[in-house]
């Protein structure tokens, strides 16, 4: 096989639809918008999730526990016991609601002792890697 051989899978590449080319093309006059109203128009539309004006899904769900990942604990000095409410006092999560639960993303330079309602496993041992310990609230 050679570079110019190569062709994408078939179905997997459409052609782009031309609207406003004519009666006969099936998207002429109207471009496929429909007669009037607010989608018919320029630039009309409605942003992302919104319903309406009915409260939208986003509004109506009750917002759950926090995620701290290992990169914002480096800001605690060393020897630190990072509890939640340490985390709400230097402004690490905004409020509590339903818990926190430290992740892997990122990496971690200090020994701490951190105090959480979950851990994820790959939290936990990177931790405890750098000497720290970890417990379950």
């Amino acid at each position: 096989m050679k570079l110019h051989e190569l062709k994408p899978a078939a179905g997997s590449r459409s052609e782009r639809n031309r609207v406003g080319r004519g009666m006969s093309s099936g998207n002429g006059k109207t471009s496929g918008r429909g007669h009037k109203g607010q989608k018919a128009r320029s630039g009309g539309g409605v942003r992302p999730g919104f319903e309406g004006g009915q409260n939208p899904l986003y509004r109506r769900l009750p917002k759950r526990g926090f995620n701290i990942n290992l990169d914002t604990l480096n800001r605690f000095e060393e020897g630190t016991e990072v509890t939640p409410e340490l985390l709400v006092e230097t402004r690490a999560v905004k409020g509590m609601k339903d818990g926190v639960k430290i992740l892997s993303n990122g990496k971690i330079e200090k020994k701490l002792t951190v105090k959480a309602h979950k851990f994820s496993d790959a939290a936990k041992q990177a931790i405890e890697a750098a000497g720290g310990t970890v417990e379950v609230i």
